[in-house]
């Protein structure tokens, strides 16, 4: 019977990320046979773990991993409680088939689109930690007045109070006047950075959407407030871009059928034509 690193157990278990986890240890909400656990003990299926005075399970084997996509609307917060008794995006998630969900990165209460949830902490951890610079991508409207020079400075960087910040990739989407839409792509997830990134030039974010996290894109038919669960194709490619394999699927290799096959209930469409343009509106 292995014995392997509190932190990793419980990640694995879906208790949370490795960081989430060292906080409760260090928070004292971990017990370990009767006794708080320190970090860095190690810890085997057959000891008794209590975390906030309910028992973990830990298995033999390796759990189910899943991952979650939601289209998250604006008016919801990322947290799981809010004192000012706001909806969460949580409050329309479906139960894991084991553990919790643990949500990858952060959208404000006025922002949309894309979220991942995952019940394994240690593809969380992966995907939110800066060394994997994973891609961020936006559609942007912006009000203000952007020129050239306004693009190659957003390109360049520009300072904020924690730092320099610049977008990977910035392309025009189309729009008249004050009002203008574009494409950016951030590897990071500072708070609120893009919105600060454009207030650094004297712009203002009047909408913004994530279309893009990693290799996974918001679909145009996954509705505002609906979710949809990753394809064996779309998890392996996940694992591989976050330097994890999965035993339940090749690493990096797409299955035949991943872009073929419709999922249940779904007809297949026949291919969509390019969209104008300016089209980012959802």
């Amino acid at each position: 019977m292995t014995a392997i690193r509190i932190q990793k157990s419980l990640a694995n278990a879906g208790v949370g990320s490795r960081r989430q986890v060292e906080r409760m240890i260090q928070e004292g909400r971990i017990i370990v046979n009767g006794e708080r656990v320190i970090l860095g003990q190690k810890v085997t299926p057959s000891d008794r773990i209590m975390v906030d005075g309910k028992r973990v399970m830990l298995e033999e084997e390796e759990a189910a991993k899943q991952v979650l996509v939601y289209h998250k609307p604006v008016g919801e917060i990322t947290g799981q409680r809010d004192p000012h008794g706001r909806p969460s995006v949580f409050d329309n998630l479906p139960d894991p088939d084991q553990g919790r969900w643990i949500v990858v990165g952060r959208l404000d209460i006025n922002s949309c689109g894309l979220l991942l949830f995952t019940n394994d902490g240690e593809l969380a951890n992966r995907l939110m930690h800066p060394s994997n610079a994973l891609q961020r991508e936006y559609a942007v409207r912006v009000l203000g007045k952007v020129t050239q020079e306004t693009l190659t400075k957003l390109a360049k960087g520009v300072e904020l109070e924690d730092g320099m910040a610049r977008f990977k990739r910035i392309k025009e989407g189309g729009g008249e006047g004050a009002n203008r839409w574009f494409r950016v792509v951030l590897t990071e997830g500072r708070q609120r950075e893009v919105r600060r990134i454009w207030e650094a030039v004297d712009c203002k974010v009047s909408r913004l959407i994530r279309v893009r996290f990693g290799n996974i894109n918001l679909e145009k038919t996954l509705r505002p407030g609906k979710t949809r669960l990753l394809t064996d194709g779309e998890m392996a490619r996940l694992y591989t871009l976050a330097g994890l394999t999965r035993s339940d699927a090749t690493e990096g290799t797409p299955l035949p059928d991943d872009k073929k096959k419709p999922r249940p209930g779904e007809k297949k469409k026949p291919a969509s034509k390019k969209r104008p343009r300016g089209m980012f509106r959802r």
